[in-house]
């Protein structure tokens, strides 16, 4: 975390992110962008100053986070229909370039409560991903290894033209967090 203030980042997620993208070369000007478990803001702030403010960024949580240029923040449980609706207002049916989550259920240390958390919050992006994205889009989403894991990649396949799964060196070697990165949205 010190590293990351220091280098201007509000967390490690944006070492993470900066991995993912610089594989994967995702990013354009004038993009639109869903950022979904976004507090403290690290993936929006990336996105911003790579596209010198040129994106449009539509970041969730349920938390509060710091204004940041470009973003258009809206807090709310993204687990309760309200919130979606919300964020498909705010749209008003413009499509979307990038939807990335880097959403996470509150851990408990019980990985038999936890892993189903956490797939649900991923199964919920993906669907929100199938909703809103343009043809050809991206969807980067963080997932847990563990049970469920291998179907999700599997049924994100049947939309994306090419599925790869990262894990970012800026990850802890011992966390089982790895993040999906599916590319080319086909309608």
């Amino acid at each position: 975390m010190l590293q990351a203030r220091q280098e201007g980042w509000r967390s490690r997620a944006g070492f993470k992110f900066e991995q993912i993208v610089k594989k994967e070369q995702i990013l354009k000007a004038n993009m639109t962008c869903i950022d979904l478990g976004a507090a403290p803001g690290s993936w929006s702030q990336y996105v911003s100053l790579m596209l010198k403010e040129r994106c449009r960024i539509i970041a969730l949580d349920i938390l509060p986070m710091d204004i940041l240029p470009s973003v258009k923040q809206i807090q709310g449980d993204f687990t309760e229909d309200h919130t979606l609706q919300l964020i498909l207002s705010t749209l008003d049916n413009s499509p979307v370039d990038l939807v990335m989550s880097d959403m996470s259920p509150n851990i408990s240390g019980n990985k038999a409560i936890d892993q189903p958390r956490s797939m649900h919050l991923a199964e919920l992006a993906l669907d929100l991903a199938n909703k809103v994205l343009r043809r050809r889009g991206n969807f980067i989403c963080k997932l847990f290894e563990g049970r469920g894991t291998k179907a999700f990649i599997t049924e994100s396949r049947k939309n994306f033209e090419r599925v790869k799964v990262i894990k970012p060196k800026a990850s802890r070697p011992d966390s089982s967090e790895i993040y999906l990165v599916a590319r080319n949205y086909q309608l």
